[in-house]
């Protein structure tokens, strides 16, 4: 059985990532949404708010699970025997961050390999710092959150 780690943030968890978690369950047998500490982002939502909104957005994909780690990816990677981590990109800029995460990552444990996948046009300007900026105005999130949790959303920002 194939698995994939597929880390990130998520916070709060947009169509773009939606797009990237979907196609890779089509690849992979099991897809773990890992939802990371970002040490260069300040949390806009709790990791309990991210993990239930994740598993709300995802319910319909039977092999993709939701897991919370505040460690090194490495270490969750080992710890539950999955050498694969997918990633999505958007941009140019995304691809010279990832390829340098991936080098690393590689660099410390070289059995860890990175899959990416190019987000879908329409979302390329989909991102979760341009939804918590809308969120901060009270503006409409429809065309960037899926809609089974935007609700949810905003109910967590009251």
């Amino acid at each position: 059985m194939k698995r994939v780690v597929y880390p990130g943030s998520f916070d709060p968890i947009t169509l773009g990532h939606m797009n990237i978690i979907e196609r890779a369950s089509k690849i992979f047998d099991e897809v773990i949404v890992l939802i990371m500490k970002n040490v260069d982002k300040q949390g806009f939502f709790s990791y309990i708010e991210r993990e239930k909104l994740l598993k709300k957005a995802t319910m319909d994909l039977k092999n993709v699970k939701v897991d919370i780690s505040t460690g090194l990816l490495i270490d969750y990677m080992n710890r539950h025997n999955i050498d694969t981590i997918v990633k999505g990109l958007r941009t140019v800029i995304d691809f010279q961050y990832e390829e340098n995460m991936a080098l690393v990552n590689r660099t410390i444990d070289p059995k860890i390999d990175t899959v990416f996948l190019l987000s879908d046009p329409e979302y390329i300007m989909v991102s979760a710092s341009n939804v918590r900026e809308l969120l901060s105005y009270n503006a409409d999130i429809t065309d960037f959150v899926p809609a089974s949790i935007k609700e949810e959303i905003y109910n967590f920002m009251k």
